[in-house]
């Protein structure tokens, strides 16, 4: 299969069936899939949210198995919790796993005095372009395929994510969602079954953790991502969707299946 973006509907077709035949797949299967598929042109943008932490637990075992491992990083925007830094040293001391940091060319201190202050609350849009968007495309080049962690029950953008997909946002890449369809309740499962670090914030009542100027913690009964932008409605920073809002370009519907669990 051709790695490389166009616009043959055969291509399309073809990561369409692969996708939905992983839809019975666990997500080492499709991780172990990507990373025999892609090989050095394989990578992962990870922000150590707990799904992040089971793929990167999940590629270490891989790792040993196989002798391959993608490139890793984080997108350093100079606005994470300190505890968020902290857990990305833990993660790289217990796996081995390099995970290096990109980050936007000019600091916080340079973006907020050009703009006259900071611009989180004025325009997040605006701000998670600078920080985010534009850092990752800059980290993407060269690559043919990035890994993340969204889950379709996350937000009502990302229920139609794909497992395997043309990425919406940069069209040179094959986007893959292995835990596209596990639940909350899955993931932190696997985070009990095999002792995985994980963001000492999540016990503080943050399910969600993005930068901390535009986090909190959310009340009981909330939705999980109530305390990201909250005030506004803005659901996503603009990493997982393209001009129109939407997250895919597979025409096909999602099948509703329940993911199977293997430890």
């Amino acid at each position: 299969m051709n790695a490389a973006f166009n616009d043959d509907i055969g291509w399309l077709e073809e990561l369409d069936r692969i996708s939905h035949n992983f839809e019975y797949s666990n997500p080492q299967e499709i991780l172990r899939w990507a990373l025999e598929t892609y090989g050095d042109k394989l990578t992962m943008a990870t922000a150590f949210g707990a799904e992040g932490c089971i793929i990167i637990d999940m590629l270490a075992k891989l790792r040993d198995q196989t002798g391959l491992v993608p490139d890793l990083f984080n997108l350093e925007t100079g606005y994470q919790f300190q505890e968020t830094l902290d857990l990305r040293e833990r993660l790289i001391e217990k796996y081995n796993l390099p995970i290096r940091f990109v980050g936007a060319k000019e600091t916080v201190a340079q973006m907020e005095a050009n703009f006259g202050g900071p611009i989180y609350g004025s325009d997040p849009n605006t701000c998670c372009h600078i920080r985010k968007v534009v850092p990752l495309k800059d980290a993407l080049g060269g690559f043919s395929a990035w890994i993340t962690a969204i889950r379709r029950d996350q937000t009502p953008e990302r229920k139609a994510a794909p497992i395997v997909g043309p990425d919406v946002k940069f069209p040179h890449l094959v986007k893959v969602n292995p835990l596209a369809n596990w639940s909350k309740d899955q993931v932190w499962d696997y985070v009990r079954a095999h002792d995985v670090p994980t963001n000492v914030l999540h016990e503080q009542g943050f399910p969600s953790i993005g930068c901390w100027p535009c986090t909190r913690p959310v009340a009981l009964g909330e939705d999980d991502r109530a305390g990201r932008w909250a005030g506004t409605d803005k659901r996503e920073c603009g990493l997982h969707i393209g001009e129109d809002g939407k997250m895919t370009r597979i025409s096909k519907p999602v099948e509703k299946v329940a993911a199977p669990v293997h430890f």
